[in-house]
């Protein structure tokens, strides 16, 4: 299954990226995953499953560790993707 994951970190800063935005990048730039998007507002990424997962871990545990106050996170499932619920594969 593949999953995109939309995520951003709070507080904003417009004038300088904070710190746990950096990390945030960092993490999610490293990670295995593909169709990565960082921008100042939002960030996307798409990957297999356990991908998707383990880098959310990280992201989480990273930024709140670098000063985020908030992430809001969202995590969907890319319908048609082979393993994609009613796709007839991995559930």
């Amino acid at each position: 299954m593949r999953l995109r994951v939309e995520f951003t970190t709070e507080p904003f800063d417009l004038d300088e990226a904070p710190a746990h935005a950096l990390v945030a990048r960092e993490v999610i730039q490293a990670a295995d995953l593909d169709a990565v998007d960082v921008g100042p507002f939002g960030n996307t990424a798409e990957g297999a499953t356990d991908a998707v997962l383990t880098a959310v871990d990280s992201l989480l545990r990273q930024t709140l560790g670098a000063g985020a106050t908030r992430v809001s996170l969202q995590v969907s499932v890319i319908p048609g993707a082979p393993g994609a619920p009613g796709e007839g594969g991995e559930r």
